[in-house]
């Protein structure tokens, strides 16, 4: 069986039955991991696949493409954490005209019944789905009376009093509180994807960088940051990072460019993963590239004093 599936459309993928549980899953926070994990522990308990149900875009995104919501993670990363918490099958449905028309009922019949022959299907609190957001928790377990499916919400995961959500995480990254942020997501917050090339600027600037793209999303953070690059070395390697659109040289797409201290060799195509340990300040447009670059010394220097690394400390 293939671990993905993207249309709502096509044939049975769980003929024995399935545990199904629904979300966006942006962040992959405290609430989503509990979610998928029960799912996960139901379908073991049952003997079934365990499926987690995504879109891609995400409908807030499909609604509001001009001014789209920041993302916390791309759609690989999310694929990746819902397989590492336990799904055996995720559906990363494809969130357009057609699916936002739908029904709550006909994408119960369409998704849940003919695709997966749902034995159990689990949601968070407030969950709402189908055509207008009219399909919630009563529709489901209406829907599962009929189908032969059971229903649960999960109750609110808490931290602090409040329910964690990903708009929470949102504000503690614009606020550049890490700490909160990591809390929330039961881990430190981070970018992964592909090192791919850039135009070599930072090279002649004394700054090589490892650059990953954020492809047509929105990003949530926005600035230069200390950060440390995991899948280089042994350990996390000590960087200073710029998340933005380059203004100074004229650049439009969201680029997350790493420079990691004391680096050498070439990272060109390999999956890294930048962990953000500290906000350092605004992305600004210079007047030239001279002023830039002694920004540049500066954010270096001002890295290198937060993560507590020096020259003769450089990764094995």
């Amino acid at each position: 069986m293939s671990t993905l599936f993207r249309d709502v459309a096509g044939g049975l993928l769980c003929p024995a039955g399935s545990v199904v549980c629904i979300g966006a899953f942006d962040g992959l926070h405290l609430g989503h991991r509990a979610l998928v994990r029960r799912a996960a522990a139901r379908a073991r308990e049952l003997g079934l696949p365990a499926v987690a149900v995504s879109f891609e875009p995400l409908p807030r995104e499909f609604f509001g493409r001009h001014a789209p919501p920041p993302r916390l993670s791309l759609p690989r990363a999310k694929i990746e954490g819902l397989h590492a918490l336990g799904a055996d099958l995720v559906g990363l449905l494809r969130f357009d005209a057609r699916l936002s028309a739908m029904s709550a009922e006909e994408f119960v019949e369409a998704v849940l019944v003919r695709r997966l022959r749902a034995r159990e299907v689990w949601v968070g609190p407030e969950f709402r789905f189908g055509h207008r957001r009219a399909g919630d928790i009563a529709l489901l377990r209406a829907g599962g009376a009929r189908h032969g499916f059971e229903a649960h919400e999960l109750e609110p995961v808490l931290l602090d009093g409040e329910r964690v959500s990903s708009t929470r995480i949102r504000g503690a990254l614009a606020a550049g509180d890490f700490a909160a942020a990591a809390r929330l997501l039961g881990k430190p917050y981070s970018v992964a994807g592909r090192v791919v090339r850039g135009r070599q600027l930072g090279r002649t600037l004394g700054y090589p960088t490892a650059n990953l793209r954020f492809g047509n999303k929105v990003p949530a953070l926005r600035g230069i940051y200390a950060t440390r690059v995991h899948g280089v070395g042994d350990r996390p390697w000590p960087s200073v990072s710029s998340f933005g659109t380059r203004p100074t040289v004229g650049g439009v797409e969201p680029l997350l460019e790493a420079h990691l201290f004391d680096f050498e060799g070439d990272l060109y195509g390999r999956r890294i993963e930048v962990e953000f340990v500290a906000r350092l300040r605004d992305e600004v447009k210079f007047p030239d590239l001279p002023t830039l670059v002694a920004q540049m010394d500066r954010d270096a220097a001002e890295a290198r004093r937060l993560l507590q690394y020096n020259r003769k400390q450089a990764c094995a």
